[in-house]
């Protein structure tokens, strides 16, 4: 079945017309650093935006009088709003371009930053949230398409790494920087802090990014989009890395959401600005995203995900100590864990996609928002009935399911090896 049948774009190499794989960028060529550097900054704006209240949302809860899982709701509605919209947003790059689509994208959700801060109600701040979330589901799938067509296979899990390194980078920026704002002039100037920020890291962004090589339109019809999503879902292997993103996600949202509630209170007690200064760890996702090409080097996927597993369930236990070192060397744990789970899932289903690798990266990407948003609520709903011990519950539970999902598909290897030598 052709590229165009399929609503992809034209694999690379197809027909003449189209550079061949050798000619995409790699580590130390021309534009390599700007392409990564452009998408970088991307990243950056994104997850600054997404996350731009969760550091905030005990002084939210405070202003609207409202519970932890009625706040949660400024960050589950903007998870939501992208899980909804990244596959539509797929639809349009693959027509419009992945360029086209990121750039309007992050255009909307910084105009939608600067209004944030105004919301009168929390009603409208939810909604707001989501119509930003909705802006911001261009950028996950659009950014991972690109990428697979503009560099080269060998390169694509370190570039892919370094696009979630720059997630993790706005996400800690994102909260250190409305954790202290917010301690001297209130949540609202926080938040408006961080649309200045992404409207700059937009500006750069566009200027930045090359025009791509290797993209070719592919259609709009309905049909043909639906006929590309059934053929993903079809897949055992993309289903699976779905599922694990979903679930990675759906520990680290929970987490990061109700964090802010426990550090506040007893023995803890502290104030905002400390508070946001807890998200520097996730320096250590942006190292973690970054080397996840060499742990996949030596130990295969399936062994990388094992390992992320074990990392992040390792965080989860320790973060049950009351002592605040022990605590922050679980969420060490938890953030390494989890970057590094994430960016080997993601890099492998734009290797295992070959057609319509945009819809394939937007249904991850909906899976990972979907399990961000339910991770929010739900980590918020158990930490009210069971405290941070009822948090942590969720995320075991979560990890339990990737490591049950990795042995399903290590066991699925070894059959499918087996039915080889057989057959040979």
């Amino acid at each position: 079945m052709s590229p165009a049948s399929t609503g992809a774009s034209t694999i690379v190499g197809a027909d003449a017309s189209v550079p061949t794989p050798d000619a995409r960028v790699s580590p130390g060529g021309p534009g390599y650093r700007r392409m990564s550097f452009a998408l970088f900054l991307a990243g950056v704006a994104t997850f600054a935006l997404l996350y731009s209240t969760q550091a905030l949302l005990p002084l939210i809860s405070g202003e609207f009088g409202v519970a932890a899982s009625d706040a949660s709701w400024t960050v589950a509605a903007a998870t939501g709003g992208l899980a909804l919209f990244v596959l539509p947003m797929s639809a349009l790059s693959e027509r419009f371009g992945r360029r086209a689509v990121m750039t309007a994208s992050l255009a909307v959700a910084v105009t939608l930053g600067l209004l944030v801060p105004f919301a009168p109600s929390l009603g409208v701040l939810i909604a707001l949230r989501a119509l930003q979330g909705a802006a911001l589901a261009g950028l996950p799938a659009s950014a991972t398409a690109y990428l697979a067509e503009e560099v080269s296979p060998k390169a694509l899990i370190t570039a892919i790494g370094l696009f979630v390194a720059g997630n993790s980078v706005g996400g800690m920026s994102g909260r250190v920087v409305t954790g202290w704002v917010a301690q001297e002039w209130g949540w609202r100037i926080a938040v408006g802090v961080i649309g200045v920020i992404a409207v700059a890291c937009a500006v750069a962004f566009r200027l930045l990014l090359p025009a791509p090589k290797h993209f070719r339109a592919g259609s709009l019809r309905p049909r043909v989009l639906a006929r590309t999503v059934r053929a993903h879902l079809s897949d055992p292997l993309l289903c699976r890395l779905y599922a694990i993103g979903a679930l990675f996600m759906t520990v680290f949202g929970g987490v990061y959401t109700v964090i802010g509630y426990r550090l506040t209170e007893a023995p803890f007690s502290l104030p905002q600005g400390i508070i946001g200064s807890i998200f520097l760890v996730y320096l250590v996702g942006t190292v973690s995203a970054s080397t996840a090409g060499r742990l996949v080097g030596r130990l295969g996927r399936r062994g990388a995900l094992y390992a992320a597993g074990g990392t992040t369930t390792a965080g989860l236990l320790l973060s049950l100590a009351g002592s605040l070192p022990l605590v922050l060397a679980g969420l060490v744990l938890i953030t390494a864990g989890f970057f590094a789970g994430h960016a080997v899932a993601s890099s492998a289903v734009s290797k295992t996609a070959t057609h319509g690798r945009a819809q394939a990266s937007a249904l991850y990407q909906s899976a990972y928002y979907i399990g961000s948003s339910a991770g929010s609520t739900v980590g918020a709903i158990a930490f009210h009935a069971g405290g941070w011990g009822g948090t942590v519950g969720v995320g075991l539970l979560a990890v339990l399911g990737v490591v049950t999902i990795t042995l399903f598909g290590t066991r699925a290897a070894r059959l499918h090896r087996r039915e080889l030598a057989t057959a040979a």
